[in-house]
């Protein structure tokens, strides 16, 4: 099971709030026409699945940083806010991209658009089937998963739409071709045949966590700068209470912001040597990296106060093998 807490210190207070249950209602479902398939992905970032590295670097340009992920493809990380997009190859070729950033082209998608007018011309499945050579695989998305981050199937693509339930509106788009799809089985999944799974040694599976912590910094500044919030600055000594915090909770087998050694997130702070005014943490297990993670963030209403808190100024991001803390604070002194 995926889990995610957050709380917040104001001035030396705990506050804690408690996540939501709200969510934006979502048509019917119906069959999608091949025709309308096919038109669907003549156009966006679809038409990016099985591309060649080439091709995107004379279209994008250099990515600001390559990152490595936990299934075997590297993420090609293009961070401007505006254009935030995370581009995923293997072997030469695009396998997934995720998009954020409010001027990428996700078309036939809209970010921010209601996803209510979206489904007009493009409903929902509860149930998506994925053919490989050696194997038969088929999803089954629950009411939740419909309601927040429903797949859609295109012929040999597939997209996941991540859904704000505060608002109604598309959050961001994550196009997948069918093996990372299996890789990756964000949903419940049944199958006849091998599952594929990438083996990571301790070196770079620990590249891996750096990677998810700078991709969720990254990715928070990009929902901060979209709901009119300044941008946080990293902070390298918070990065690192965030993941001793992270690696206590998954070593020691708790799930909570406050640790039976170290205590809650103001103690480790004052222990680290850290002055600050103010202070929230988010955590959260169990999710297949760091889009997914920042994004279920988004729909509780607990941790999306913290990330989009204007009082913090300052992030460090802590990961340890799934497990994610975010610890954000404004530091004594610090202008306003």
């Amino acid at each position: 099971m995926r889990w995610i807490v957050a709380l917040i210190f104001i001035f030396m207070i705990i506050f804690y709030f408690s996540p939501t249950n709200e969510q934006a209602p979502l048509n019917d479902t119906s069959i999608m026409s091949e025709q309308a398939s096919e038109k669907i992905v003549s156009e966006g970032l679809g038409t990016w699945i099985g591309k060649t590295e080439e091709e995107v670097k004379q279209t994008f340009g250099q990515p600001a940083r390559i990152d490595p992920s936990a299934y075997g493809y590297v993420w090609w990380v293009y961070n401007d806010p505006k254009t935030y997009m995370q581009v995923g190859i293997l072997d030469g070729r695009v396998v997934t991209i995720y998009a954020c950033g409010p001027e990428v082209n996700v078309a036939p998608f809209q970010l921010n658009r209601s996803i209510n007018d979206l489904l007009q011309t493009m409903p929902l499945h509860d149930t998506i089937h994925v053919q490989l050579d050696d194997g038969v695989y088929r999803f089954q998305l629950t009411e939740e998963d419909l309601m927040i981050q429903p797949l859609l199937s295109f012929g040999d693509a597939y997209v996941q739409l991540y859904i704000d339930r505060f608002t109604g509106h598309l959050s961001s788009v994550r196009w997948i071709d069918g093996e990372t799809l299996v890789k990756l089985h964000p949903y419940e999944l049944e199958y006849r045949g091998p599952l594929p799974e990438v083996a990571l040694d301790e070196m770079m599976e620990k590249q891996v966590e750096q990677a998810n912590a700078k991709q969720i910094f990254d990715i928070t500044n990009v929902m901060r700068a979209r709901h009119g919030v300044p941008p946080l600055t990293w902070d390298e000594r918070v990065a690192q209470v965030a993941y001793e915090h992270s690696k206590d909770m998954a070593e020691n087998n708790f799930f909570a912001h406050e640790s039976p050694t170290t205590g809650d997130l103001q103690k480790r702070l004052t222990k680290a040597n850290i002055p600050f005014e103010v202070a929230g943490e988010n955590i959260a297990a169990e999710y297949i990296d760091a889009p997914a993670v920042v994004e279920a963030w988004l729909n509780s209403r607990s941790h999306r106060q913290t990330l989009l808190n204007e009082e913090l100024t300052h992030l460090g991001v802590g990961v340890y093998k799934r497990h994610y803390t975010q610890n954000f604070i404004r530091p004594f002194f610090q202008p306003k």
